[in-house]
C-alpha cells in the first residue's frame, strides 16, 4: 500500500464513523479538537483499519499502548503506513 492509499483509507473511514464529508479530513486533523472524534470513534476506525489492512497484511494489529499516541490523522497515516506500506507485509 502506497502512503496515499493508506490517508484514503482512514479517510473513507473517518468519512463514515463521523458522518462527514471527505473534504473536512486532512492530514494535519488532530482526530478531537478538528474533527470532534470522540473515543468510541477511534476505536471504531481502529476495528475498521484492523479488518480492512488485515485483510491485506496477515496480522496486523493496531496495539492498544500505540492507540495513545493517535492524536492525528498523519500519526494513524504514518503508524499504518509503517507496518503495512509499499513492500512491507506486501
Amino acid at each position: 500500500m502506497s502512503r496515499q492509499e493508506v490517508f484514503e483509507l482512514i479517510r473513507d473511514r473517518l468519512v463514515d464513523i463521523l458522518e462527514i464529508d471527505a473534504s473536512e479530513v486532512h492530514e494535519g486533523d488532530s482526530f478531537a479538537d478538528d474533527l470532534e472524534a470522540d473515543s468510541l470513534a477511534l476505536i471504531e476506525l481502529v476495528e475498521a483499519l484492523e479488518e480492512e489492512v488485515g485483510e491485506r497484511s496477515v496480522g496486523f494489529r493496531i496495539e492498544d499502548e500505540d492507540l495513545e499516541d493517535l492524536k492525528t490523522v498523519r500519526d494513524a497515516v504514518d503508524y499504518v503506513y509503517a507496518r503495512v506500506g509499499d513492500g512491507a507485509g506486501s
